[in-house]
């Protein structure tokens, strides 16, 4: 079994917490708490990759996810 290390993106609302993968398009969860949309989001990326292995693909290789500001006038 190999382990992965993946970045991934999780962003707070009223109704909990979104969370994604950006390496993997589509894969997304969410979940009324931080950990509960972490644990989502391990299911999530685990069944993708499960999905495509079963299919003959490879296991796309881990993105480098950034965060930065810009500066706009309203």
């Amino acid at each position: 079994m190999k382990h992965l290390t993946l970045p991934i993106v999780i962003e707070a609302d009223s109704d909990g917490y979104f969370v994604s993968y950006p390496g993997l398009q589509g894969c997304y969860s969410q979940g009324d708490t931080f950990e509960e949309a972490v644990e989502n989001i391990k299911d999530a990326i685990r069944l993708h990759i499960e999905d495509r292995l079963a299919d003959g693909e490879e296991i796309p290789e881990p993105t480098t996810v950034s965060l930065s500001t810009v500066e706009i006038a309203v």
